[in-house]
Order: C-alpha cells, then structure tokens, then sequence
C-alpha cells in the first residue's frame, strides 16, 4: 500500500468495502469553527452506519490548561470513547466530515497518534460519498461496543510527532491558517494576530481542490518545495488549535513526508505575553 492510500481512501473504495460487507467502522467527526456540534447535521443525514463523534468533547480535552483551545484528549478517555463508536481490534476505521477536511483531519491524527494503526480519511469528506451516489441514512447511530485497546495513553508523546512552544521554531514550520490570519491583517478568535516568527504559510485550503479531495502527489510535493520542505529536514504545522494543522500533516504524509504537530498552535503561543509575534506576509 502507497503513502496515500495509508491516508485516504476514496467514496468508491469506502462503498466497495461496505458492499462487499468487510468490516468497517465508519465515525462522522462534523465540525466547523463556527459550528462546533455537528450531531443534528449528523442525524439529518450521514453514510449509513456512521458514528457521530464530537471533535470538541471527546477529540480534545478542556480540563488541560495551557496548552491552547483544542488540548489533546488523555488516551485512557480516548480507549472509552472509541469503544463505544464501536472501533474495534483489526478492524479498519474511516473517519469523515463536512468541511475542509478538518474534523476528519483530527480524528485521524489523533488516533493514529493514540496507536490505533489502520485509520483512514474519506477523501472529499461526505459530498465525495454523495457525489459518487452513496446512500444516507438519517438519525442517530448506536453501535455494538467495540474492543479496541489504545497503547498511548499521553498523545503529546504518542505515536506521531508533537513540537512544544520552545520546540516550534527549530524546524520549518508551516502554518495551516488563512493568509490574513497569518499575516495579521485579521483575528476571530485568538487575543493576538499574526503569526509564529519564521513559519511559513500554507493554508489548508491550498492541499485541497475545489470539491474538497486532497491534491494529487505532484501538486502537494510541489507546494511543500516552495516552502522549502524537501528530503527528510524535519517539518512541523501548527494553525489556531491544532485542528486544521492536521490536514496539513495528512497531505504531507499522504506524500510520504512525516511532520509533527504542534498541538496547541498559536493559541497556546500567543498565551505567553514574552513570545515573539511576526506580522505580514514573511
């Protein structure tokens, strides 16, 4: 199996596998900045059997302070979580949601970073499945238990690489938010606007085409070239919270390229009055 088929799996191979009847867990990670519960979106209407999975209750942890707006969950309460959508011991999972790849981006990152190995994004999200003529079913969805174990029970020294603030400006370092965000022309949401000295800006929307899917190889390799990010120098991405950083690291995996997450992203940064704060386009 190539780099990008350990990362995405596309609407016509997800359908062939549940035609086919081959188990599969199928979690529904709808989130958007500024609709942060997807589960009514999810119960008018999701791929059939998907699980609802709330990205801010149960992909992140806010009794964690000091480490940005999205903390990474504990894995024990990840373990409980993922048992009761159903994930189970060698079964594949494919995680999915409705906007710019980042719920779904999140889910993927931190289960795979939890050690749970066979873990998939659908590629295009849920207009991919509806495009290629995927039923949808309507309602909530409660599943067997599942039975999976999760090996890492610290996600900040799990099984995928994570910076520290002290660590984000000794690699290059890209930066997943829009271009007036990183250039400080605008902030909705965090206290400070601009962005980390030295990063680079790739927003998460340029690693995907206009109907959502992720560019293909030649496209997203050369993106990172322009960014300087060649070889195996070692690479990071942060955005707001650490959501959206995490589609970036899917395209760069999908493409071969291991890049660590600096998990709580210019949230956490900008939570020190010291660190230094860049403006404009450089």
């Amino acid at each position: 199996m190539n780099a990008r088929a350990q990362v995405l799996i596309t609407a016509t191979e997800l359908a062939e596998l549940i035609h086919a009847e081959q188990p599969v867990t199928i979690l529904d990670v709808r989130w958007q900045l500024d609709a942060p519960d997807g589960r009514l979106a999810h119960e008018r209407g999701h791929i059939p059997g998907a699980v609802y999975v709330s990205l801010d209750d149960e992909l992140s942890d806010h009794a964690v302070s000091g480490r940005g707006r999205h903390p990474l969950p504990d894995g024990r309460a990840l373990e409980s979580a993922a048992r009761r959508w159903g994930v189970r011991q060698a079964v594949p999972v494919v995680v999915y949601d409705d906007w710019n790849r980042a719920g779904s981006g999140r889910a993927w990152w931190v289960l795979t970073a939890a050690g749970i190995s066979d873990v998939r994004i659908l590629d295009g999200g849920l207009a991919a499945w509806r495009a290629a003529g995927g039923d949808v079913e309507t309602g909530p969805v409660a599943p067997e238990p599942g039975n999976v174990a999760v090996p890492q029970h610290d996600l900040y020294a799990g099984n995928r690489a994570t910076l520290s603030a002290a660590q984000a400006q000794r690699v290059t370092l890209l930066d997943a938010r829009a271009p007036d965000r990183f250039r400080g022309d605008a902030e909705p949401v965090d206290a400070v606007a601009g962005h980390i000295p030295g990063a680079k800006n790739l927003p998460v929307g340029a690693v995907l085409t206009d109907d959502g899917t992720f560019r293909d190889d030649a496209a997203l390799v050369q993106l990172l070239s322009d960014r300087g990010v060649e070889g195996s120098a070692p690479v990071g991405s942060y955005c707001g919270s650490g959501v959206t950083a995490t589609v970036v690291i899917a395209a760069l995996a999908a493409v071969g390229h291991e890049a660590a997450l600096f998990p709580g992203s210019w949230s956490e940064w900008v939570s020190d009055a010291n660190r230094p704060v860049a403006r404009g386009p450089e």
